[in-house]
């Protein structure tokens, strides 16, 4: 692991974000780790810090050409922000309609065709949610240069069609509830993020 990753989960442990037990996650899939990226994202100092971070890690893969910013609410929309400013360039989000279950732009976000795009999301563990960002981006003309994370618990397999850049990737069990260790020895299951079980 890099001096950077090691940094980053430091500070994830020193703020309880690294957390251990029986969680849902928000793919579907269950693990006995869960990093509240909340509980590091609400100092101000550490958003700013890994969103700076995260942007230089963007720059080595997708040049200085960065002209927007997206992210998935809304987990990706504090580090989606603080990446956008340390780019020196706007964000939009996307956001999950209620009666679909699918992403959609709204609140009046409009991207150009020919526009240049990141995508940046908090943890990502099977890509779901970013892959759905790039979608919608490509459907209205962007040009999607590359997505970005605080954390990989993908191990860095997560495949979402563009160039990937994280600042920690861990490699971290996940298994489908109907296989699940945990479940099967009657551990109740946790879902601590925004989306409820």
């Amino acid at each position: 692991m890099t001096p950077q990753a090691e940094s980053v989960l430091e500070l994830f442990r020193s703020t309880g974000a690294y957390l251990q037990g029986h969680f849902r996650l928000t793919s579907g899939l269950h693990s006995a780790e869960y990093l509240q990226c909340a509980l590091v994202l609400q100092h101000p100092a550490a958003a700013e810090k890994l969103g700076r971070l995260l942007a230089q890690e963007l720059r080595k893969v997708a040049g200085e050409k960065i002209g927007l910013v997206a992210a998935p609410a809304l987990g990706g929309l504090i580090i989606g922000h603080e990446v956008a400013r340390a780019l020196g360039t706007r964000l939009i989000f996307t956001e999950r309609d209620t009666a679909t279950r699918k992403m959609a732009l709204r609140r009046g976000f409009v991207v150009d065709p020919g526009e240049t795009a990141v995508v940046i999301e908090d943890v990502i563990t099977t890509g779901g949610s970013t892959l759905d960002v790039i979608e919608i981006l490509k459907a209205a003309g962007a040009n999607v240069l590359a997505a970005g994370s605080i954390i990989d618990r993908s191990g860095g397999h997560a495949d979402v069609g563009v160039e990937r850049v994280a600042l920690a990737t861990l490699q971290v069990a996940a298994h489908y509830p109907e296989v699940c260790p945990l479940c099967q020895i009657g551990i109740p299951v946790e879902k601590p993020g925004s989306r409820p079980v």
